[in-house]
């Protein structure tokens, strides 16, 4: 089994309540419109001094199965890996291919996960902040400027910058997004093997009709999300 680059569980360096500061959101709506992946976003923060620069994204928020998996990936300057975009536009073989190319390619990467019961703990979205963050510890050299998908920053001691659909707009969110939906995808079609009969490794843990139907006939198993409405009310019938 794929074992997890860091580890599962426990929050390193967060407060006791749960709570994960983190720097105000800085992000263009403009990009949202019409995102058009290439370097644009990473010659702006050379243009600020940087030279190495992180893209940072996430996959599995939405599944009601699993870890949330975040990776962060510094490309050389000017990389240029064909098809790259963001990995929810890509077919499975391509995502494949572009992993492999990833991994090939960059100057450093990493990958980290939060488990289902500390994002029951502190909620999807504070897990999906400390996933990145896990992720971001491991690089070397560490990065100066971090390009993150979605509306908000992490912990760490660096210039940042929050994109909608930064996924599809720069290379090297959008190359964290094909190591993390890669790595998820693999950890869950082997978790199918686990937990037999809930149709993982096709759905990803997703809330589909299949695993709905599975979870009313065979309740919820230990890594399912129990603060996600469909498994609290089911999980209610097996108490």
């Amino acid at each position: 089994m794929l074992r997890p680059v860091c580890f599962y569980g426990g929050i390193r360096g967060i407060p006791a309540d749960g709570s994960v500061e983190h720097r105000p959101s800085f992000y263009t709506q403009s990009m949202a419109k019409a995102p058009d992946c290439g370097w644009t976003l990473e010659e702006m923060a050379r243009a600020r001094g940087a030279r190495c620069i992180a893209g940072v994204d996430e996959a599995g928020r939405g599944p009601l199965f699993g870890p949330v998996v975040a990776a962060t990936v510094i490309l050389p300057n000017g990389c240029r890996l064909e098809g790259l975009t963001d990995s929810k536009k890509l077919s499975e073989k391509k995502r494949v291919e572009l992993d492999a190319a990833v991994r090939a390619h960059a100057v450093c990467w990493a990958i980290a996960e939060v488990d289902a019961e500390t994002i029951d703990r502190i909620n999807i979205r504070r897990a999906s902040l400390l996933a990145m963050r896990r992720a971001v510890e491991q690089l070397a050299p560490s990065p100066d400027f971090l390009l993150i998908d979605g509306r908000d920053t992490i912990e760490w001691e660096c210039e940042q910058r929050a994109v909608i659909r930064g996924d599809a707009t720069s290379f090297s969110i959008a190359a964290a997004s094909v190591l993390a939906k890669v790595y998820r995808d693999r950890l869950l079609v082997e978790l199918d093997g686990v937990y037999p009969g809930y149709g993982l490794a096709r759905h990803k843990g997703y809330g589909s009709r299949e695993h709905i139907a599975a979870l009313e006939r065979l309740g919820p198993t230990p890594l399912h999300r129990k603060s996600y409405r469909p498994v609290v009310q089911i999980s209610l019938r097996f108490e």
